[in-house]
């Protein structure tokens, strides 16, 4: 038996990065068709283990779970940004953390945000004019936004704060581009793009910090939590009135309830309006699923807004849904390190590597799919996908680290896409493939422009 895993052939210094830089998306379905289960090879000095076979995905995220650790191979500006929030956190201080948020995403309160949500898509739409050429990614970043720091905050973006917030996630998102030159330069070398990334920090802080300070004292009101399951008298059960709760109890540290409220604010929307803004860009490019959706939606909602129940019957419009993320999952490589040497596949894994998880490499295998490339939404009518191992999609991660707010976006991206749908057809600009550019998630290369077009 091998003992090291094949790879391709890396350069001096820098190893596979300046490959994996160009063009993350084609390196990784590239290795994983030539190399297949384990591939080994190195992104600068990090060893890298990317595993493409579900059974050893399921292996990391779920039934070997505590040998592995979120990374501190990562830089320090993703520790800058997120602290020790939800998704970075480890040991005692998740569990306790995660205790602690849980009741803000429980099922009850997630399907009694379905009127804020209704409500905030039918504010985007009454703003658009048949006719209009929109980027759509703008658009559901923008929405998503409003809906999360209302529904998780408790609290309501001015105009003002959502324009900031927009402004300064683009120098964040080129902070984590893959660079092969990144890790000769330290975090606090004054470097133009270095300033950019510690100034857009600084000023969402600064809209957190303005949340905090309206909401200082009325942790105890139940009129602040705006799912409507809060009955007269219960405590709210909004994510920031629960840390402020605990934090009057001494539970929680300014830096901590600052880590919870970036991660969130970030995590929470950014996901959602990329899954929103690939699932127009499939619908475009395949009018004939478009109008089983439109039709899907006209029988189940009618004329009414959107509802948490009517998304439990818009079967169609979920299949589109998952299958745009299976296509175009906005987490693209989930990393974690072995506290100690493991073996997977048949290989040696020595502690500290990186073990590369990548759903863009599984999600698009011919192992596991047929016709991996098409876009098919029936793909996950369950008598097709009772075969398929549970691990080949895993666009939330899984195990006891899976994404607390899945259930949220799923109930978002199928009241959003209902309510635009009801009215109008959202036509690509242009024709063609999207261009991909990776960071911390997958974003489109450029605006996705779409002009608005009412239903025919």
């Amino acid at each position: 038996m091998r003992t090291k895993p094949p790879g391709p052939a890396g350069v001096p210094l820098f190893g596979n990065s300046r490959q994996y830089a160009r063009d993350p998306f084609t390196f990784l379905a590239s290795v994983e068709a030539a190399y297949g289960d384990v591939v080994r090879f190195d992104l600068g000095p990090l060893e890298t283990y990317l595993l493409t076979n579900p059974a050893d995905v399921e292996r990391v995220l779920v039934a070997d779970d505590a040998t592995y650790r979120k990374p501190d191979f990562q830089d320090d500006a993703i520790g800058t940004l997120l602290g020790d929030g939800l998704l970075l956190s480890e040991g005692e201080t998740w569990r306790k953390q995660r205790q602690l948020a849980q009741p803000a995403f429980s099922p009850d309160r997630v399907s009694s945000m379905d009127e804020l949500i209704a409500r905030h898509a039918r504010e985007m739409v009454d703003a658009w004019e048949a006719g209009d050429l929109r980027d759509v990614n703008l658009d559901m970043a923008r929405v998503t936004v409003r809906i999360i720091v209302e529904a998780m905050f408790g609290s309501k973006l001015t105009d003002e704060q959502t324009r900031t917030i927009q402004e300064h996630l683009e120098p964040l998102g080129q902070r984590f581009e893959p660079d092969p030159m990144r890790f000769l330069v330290p975090d606090w070398a004054p470097t133009r793009e270095n300033r950019a990334y510690r100034d857009s920090v600084r000023t969402l802080e600064g809209v957190i910090d303005d949340v905090v300070a309206e909401r200082r004292g009325t942790e105890d009101d139940p009129a602040v939590d705006p799912a409507a399951g809060s009955a007269d008298g219960d405590e709210p059960m909004d994510l920031l009135s629960i840390l402020l709760r605990a934090q009057r109890r001494g539970e929680q540290s300014d830096d901590q309830l600052r880590d919870e409220l970036m991660t969130m604010l970030l995590a929470g929307h950014d996901t959602t309006a990329l899954t929103l803004t690939y699932t127009w860009y499939l619908l475009s490019e395949h009018p004939s699923v478009e109008a089983r959706v439109q039709a899907e939606v006209d029988e189940v909602c009618g004329d009414a807004p959107p509802t948490a129940a009517d998304a439990r019957d818009l079967d169609y419009l979920e299949r589109v849904i998952q299958e745009a993320m299976r296509l175009y999952p906005p987490v693209y490589v989930i990393f974690r390190e072995p506290k100690v040497d493991v073996r997977l596949g048949g290989y040696r894994i020595p502690r500290g590597s990186a073990v590369m998880l990548s759903q863009w490499a599984t999600h698009r295998s011919a192992r596991w799919y047929d016709d991996p490339e098409a876009f098919d939404p029936d793909r996950w009518l369950p008598e097709r996908r009772a075969d398929r191992p549970r691990f080949a999609y895993f666009p939330f991660g899984g195990g006891p680290r899976h994404c607390i707010g899945k259930h949220l976006s799923m109930l978002e991206a199928k009241l959003i896409v209902a309510t635009v749908a009801r009215e109008y057809e959202l036509d690509a600009a242009r024709e063609g493939p999207l261009d991909l550019r990776g960071s911390l998630t997958m974003h489109p290369e450029e605006p996705v422009s779409m002009r608005v077009r009412p239903r025919s």
